[in-house]
C-alpha cells in the first residue's frame, strides 16, 4: 500500500470518508455535532495538517493528517476497517511525518485499542475535547 500525498481538489472525497468513518465509529456523537463539525473540517481543518492517504486506483480508501507530530486525523472507508490502511498510514506518519502523539475521544475503545496495538501508549486524560465539548480525550504518545 502505496502512501501518497492529497490535493484540495480531493476535500469532498475526503469529508464524505470522514463523515462515513465517524457514523461508524462515534455512536457517542449526536447529529447536531457531525453537522457542525462537518464544514468546519472541509474549510480549516484539512488545510492545517499535512494530508497522506492510500488510494486504490483513483478511490482514496483512507486518510490521514498531522501537525506538530500529533495525528489530528485518521480516517478509513468502514468497509476497508480491519484491511491494514490506518496500520500503513499510522507508520508512515511515525516514520516519515515525525508523528508521536495522538488524542482519542475514550468513547471510542475500537480506537483506542488500535493505537496501543500499533505502540503508543495512554498518557493522559483530558475531560473536554478540542471543541470544549463533554466527550473526554485520552492522550496517548509513541516513542
Amino acid at each position: 500500500m502505496n502512501v501518497v500525498g492529497i490535493t484540495k481538489e480531493n476535500y469532498l472525497e475526503l469529508i464524505e470518508i470522514w463523515e462515513a468513518a465517524v457514523r461508524a465509529t462515534h455512536d457517542f456523537l449526536p447529529e447536531e455535532n457531525i453537522l457542525q463539525l462537518k464544514p468546519q473540517i472541509l474549510k480549516h481543518y484539512f488545510d492545517a495538517v499535512e494530508l497522506r492517504c492510500i488510494k486504490k486506483e483513483e478511490e482514496i480508501l483512507g486518510f490521514i493528517g498531522v501537525a506538530e507530530s500529533n495525528i489530528e486525523m485518521l480516517f478509513i472507508k468502514p468497509e476497508h476497517f480491519g484491511s491494514g490502511i490506518g496500520y500503513n498510514l499510522v507508520t508512515y506518519a511515525f516514520d516519515e511525518l515525525n508523528a508521536s502523539k495522538v488524542d482519542v475521544n475514550e468513547q471510542n475503545p475500537n480506537a483506542i485499542k488500535f493505537y496501543e496495538k500499533v505502540g503508543f501508549e495512554k498518557v493522559g486524560r483530558s475531560e473536554l475535547d478540542g471543541q470544549g465539548n463533554p466527550f473526554p480525550l485520552i492522550h496517548m504518545q509513541r516513542n
